[in-house]
């Protein structure tokens, strides 16, 4: 018998903000198995918080704080200066917010993943991966945090005692060093579904990615994400979870 691969896919969602409706989340949330919720900082508002966590619970999908910087209109992806201290105080003020919405609605928080510019910062700056992991423990030491795989942040994680799922991008270019390609720059994002549908393929069942650079590199595949806000976000999760069934690889929330 052929042994089955397991993989979680997540998504980023709940980053609608007042009268302003941002992603695909009724679409997406019956085609992933986990949720990370944005927070009330980078985007999300304390209704589109109770509405999000309301219709992850509906679909089956485990609950994740999305804690970013408070900077709305840079939508969390502008880097700024601040200290260890200031992200572990960030993360835990949004952990506890939508861990209150979480409990109101009778659901469990399932994991953390931080979002944006201080994901991608706390990926390669040990401190503020530090800072974030300390911040997760000492809220709930039994959430897993999510991080760029091989990164500063899951090793953080791990020398915690944190449960740590190593993150990949169906939608985003690598650079040689297994970062993602910034933003700032032209071939940051995949927009062809079936080029994306291949990248995950690949590194779920292969654990490599191609890197802008042409090299092969190797990666860990314990989560998938999902852009909410992508413009062919409901497009890729659908291609994905078909591809990924006939791959004969199993989709369900992450778990050690």
């Amino acid at each position: 018998m052929t042994n089955t691969l397991t993989v979680d896919v997540n998504c980023d969602v709940g980053e609608s903000f007042g009268a302003y409706r941002l992603g695909h989340d009724e679409a997406l949330l019956p085609l992933v198995t986990s949720a990370n919720i944005a927070c009330g900082f980078h985007a999300g508002d304390p209704s589109v918080m109770k509405k999000t966590v309301r219709l992850a619970l509906q679909n089956g999908v485990a609950l994740g704080a999305h804690p970013g910087f408070q900077d709305l209109v840079g939508f969390g992806r502008r880097d700024l200066a601040v200290s260890p201290e200031e992200a572990f105080n960030l993360t835990v003020y949004q952990i506890g917010a939508l861990t209150a919405f979480i409990t109101a609605e009778g659901g469990v928080l399932h994991h953390v993943k931080p979002h944006g510019a201080l994901y991608n910062m706390a990926a390669v700056n040990p401190a503020l991966a530090e800072a974030l992991a300390e911040a997760v423990y000492k809220v709930n030491p039994e959430a897993v945090l999510y991080g760029l795989a091989g990164s500063a942040l899951v090793q953080a994680g791990e020398k915690l005692g944190l449960k740590t799922a190593h993150e990949v991008f169906a939608d985003r270019t690598y650079q040689e060093n297994g970062t993602l390609t910034s933003r700032r720059q032209p071939n940051a994002l995949i927009t062809d579904p079936h080029e994306a549908v291949q990248q995950v393929v690949r590194m779920v069942k292969e654990g490599k990615v191609r890197s802008q650079q042409g090299v092969d590199v190797p990666i860990k595949a314990d989560t998938i994400c999902l852009h909410g806000d992508g413009t062919h976000a409901v497009e890729f999760a659908q291609l994905i979870r078909r591809r990924l069934t006939e791959e004969n690889v199993s989709l369900q929330p992450f778990s050690c």
